[in-house]
């Protein structure tokens, strides 16, 4: 592999594999933890919430409050933890996402009612969006170039598999416990056993090398560059970095007052619109709703249950076949493939589900159909967003704007989980993958009008060349 000339005119060598290598796969592990809790946490509902309704004696209004409000926090808990990891650090931060989780996973476990649920779920969501935010920023800052897509879309494995795992865990413990009344609490509580690998881990590593140039703490940001990269490679990232900063230190703000800047304002509207759309392909109508909707396509309430770890398993596989993908393939490409085929498995589940008739074949064309767009969207915007939102931004705002971003996601996110029951209620389950199916169409427009590429580019040569051509 030969040198590259990045935007400040310096020269990155390759960063030939060492024990630097072993050590940042360690940190990488670690860090995706948070993925790891994101996602059981936003599944594991999924199974606990029927034995919850009846161990708590739940309104459907009541129900609907205590699942959602943990989406509501994830929202704020984005917008503001953001802010925390550019003012106190990337893995100050995470230390502390780490705590809340434990505090809200114990919290909602031992809940006595629905408002104490309520609440503990709240503050689960902060933590959850928290992570959402902070760990894909961290991974990018501490990932070389060439590796960066495979190592930030680790977390989306993690979060793939935290949901899968949530899904197998509450079929096996409802199997075991599943006459007990508390058999929701065991769901729930059986993640804080990743919330303590997290903060006992979190303690072991180091912070991102990046956020500490940016404190000016130029030789701290060094020395943790040199336990992670090759001697040769660490120098020339660091001093790329500190041309950077010394261009930008005139105008450094880091907050609200960037925004004042067109092409900060164009990437958010970009990062933020990619968001909207990952979240409005319906991933998460069949992560909060497989069960139901596999049952009402035909499944018995066992049957749909044991189909629903399809589309976990397929999740797992599609984000693996995505790493494999990822630093091979521009990230526009697999965007632009991604919808493509998420709109064209959305038709065919439309299509079925709406016309074929009524037989004993029919649930399971809409499984297939349904598992086909779970790993085609898990292989494709499922880790390309989260990818893409950590390596936009400029370092001085990275975790306001990627804040800023992940809260419209979250909000997409809610909006679907409140629309997709009262829409299929209303239309039918093949209108509203048709509804669906038309707003991917959108997003391969948008993708191929205004995303930009970002493979192959270090964080501060893409920051240069938008600015240049936006600014």
């Amino acid at each position: 592999m030969s040198s590259r000339q990045t935007a400040p005119g310096m020269a990155l060598p390759p960063d030939e594999p060492g024990r630097h290598t072993r050590q940042l796969g360690l940190i990488a592990f670690i860090a995706t933890f948070g993925g790891l809790l994101f996602g059981y946490d936003t599944g594991v509902i999924n199974g606990a919430v029927n034995p919850m309704t009846q161990d708590l004696g739940l309104t459907p209004m009541t129900q609907g409050f205590a699942v959602s409000i943990l989406v509501f926090g994830a929202a704020i808990g984005a917008a503001v933890i953001g802010r925390l990891a550019d003012a106190y650090g990337r893995r100050k931060t995470i230390l502390l996402l780490s705590l809340i989780f434990i505090v809200g996973t114990f919290g909602q476990a031992l809940s006595p009612n629905w408002q104490i649920l309520s609440l503990f779920r709240f503050i689960l969501g902060m933590a959850v969006g928290g992570a959402s935010t902070t760990v894909p920023v961290y991974l990018a800052e501490v990932a070389p170039t060439e590796r960066r897509g495979s190592l930030v879309t680790r977390n989306e494995i993690m979060i793939v598999s935290g949901q899968f795992a949530a899904f197998v865990i509450n079929a096996v413990i409802l199997h075991l416990w599943g006459q007990s009344p508390d058999v929701w609490r065991y769901m729930l509580v059986v993640g804080v056993l990743p919330a303590f690998a997290l903060l006992v881990g979190m303690l072991r590593v180091p912070e991102s090398p990046r956020w500490l140039s940016d404190q000016n703490q130029r030789q701290a940001a060094f020395d943790v560059l040199k336990t992670i990269r090759s001697p040769r490679r660490a120098e020339a990232e660091m001093a790329e970095v500190n041309a950077l900063l010394e261009r930008e230190r005139h105008s450094k703000s880091g907050g609200i007052r960037d925004l004042s800047e067109p092409w900060i304002r164009w990437l958010i509207v970009i990062g933020a619109t990619l968001g909207i759309f990952q979240q409005f392909t319906g991933i998460n109508a069949i992560m909060y709703y497989g069960t139901h909707m596999l049952e009402s396509s035909g499944f018995s309430n066992n049957g749909a249950v044991i189909a629903n770890t399809f589309n976990g398993l397929f999740s797992v596989l599609g984000i693996t076949v995505g790493i494999l993908l990822i630093n091979k393939l521009d990230r526009r490409t697999m965007l632009i493939g991604g919808f493509a085929l998420i709109a064209l498995f959305h038709v065919l589940v439309g299509l079925s589900a709406a016309f074929m008739p009524d037989t004993a074949y029919k649930p399971y064309v809409t499984l297939v159909f349904v598992v086909a767009f779970v790993f085609s969207m898990q292989g494709t915007l499922g880790p390309l967003v989260w990818l893409m939102l950590s390596e936009i931004f400029p370092l001085k705002i990275r975790s306001f704007a990627m804040g800023i971003c992940v809260f419209v996601l979250w909000i997409a996110n809610a909006i679907v989980a409140f629309g997709f029951p009262p829409v299929v209620a209303a239309l039918g389950i093949g209108p509203a993958f048709f509804i669906f199916a038309g707003i991917s169409v959108l997003g391969l427009i948008f993708t191929i009008t205004a995303v930009p590429e970002t493979r192959g580019k270090s964080l501060e040569e893409f920051e240069s060349e938008f600015r240049a051509r936006h600014g």
